[in-house]
């Protein structure tokens, strides 16, 4: 599954990327490794206002729920079965890009997992990208709306199988000219297959960093 992912970008780039709106995005500084159990606020752009980013907590917490534990749960989302769990069947057509230019997986070296080595996931250049996302909106005891997102994840392919190497999982990650559909509201099982163009792992325990492209 994806619990860390990295946004170095400044904001301007992200605005030239995506061509939207930043202002809402001020009080984000970029980030070497956003740690999804902080459930931390990060640039996300939504189907109500694709023309700007706003900033959405890690973890979503569905509208029903009487608090945040939910969102424990919530961090990423199975394609497979979004129109199964009762956290996300009924937020499917609420969806968000999630702005990224990288994720971290860790590759188990033992059965027990007391072995790994982290990798950090981009695309070529390190260029911005967006994670497939949906989200919800909840409101607190005191009358504030909060709002947040999950990841939604596939199953991996070859490349990310030999790194992410227990679950086989990773998220979806959208091609640019997909972005539109999945906002649009394009049937969500059109996007549950791996991504397929080049994307490089660095390993980070590696001495000296050891690189892979696929």
């Amino acid at each position: 599954m994806c619990y860390q992912t990295r946004l170095i970008k400044k904001k301007e780039e992200i605005q030239e990327r995506f061509n939207i709106d930043i202002q809402d995005i001020d009080n984000f500084d970029p980030t070497d490794v956003i740690k999804a159990f902080d459930y931390p606020k990060t640039p996300v752009i939504t189907c109500n206002e694709p023309n700007k980013a706003s900033l959405f907590n890690w973890g979503l917490i569905p509208s029903w729920s009487s608090d945040t534990s939910h969102r424990h749960y919530t961090l990423n989302a199975r394609i497979e079965t979004l129109n199964e769990k009762r956290s996300f069947k009924d937020v499917i057509q609420n969806r968000c890009l999630i702005i990224a230019n990288g994720f971290y997986e860790w590759k188990w070296l033992n059965k027990s997992g007391t072995k790994k080595e982290k990798y950090l996931i981009t695309i070529p250049n390190e260029d911005l990208f967006a994670f497939a996302g949906i989200y919800s909106s909840w409101t607190d005891m005191e009358g504030q709306i909060i709002h947040s997102y999950s990841i939604v994840t596939t199953q991996a392919n070859e490349f990310m199988s030999k790194i992410h190497n227990t679950k086989k999982r990773m998220p979806v990650i959208l091609k640019k000219e997909d972005e539109s559909f999945w906002l649009n509201g394009d049937d969500y099982k059109k996007f549950g297959f791996p991504y397929e163009h080049k994307l490089i792992s660095n390993n980070l325990d590696f001495d000296n960093h050891q690189l892979s492209i696929f």
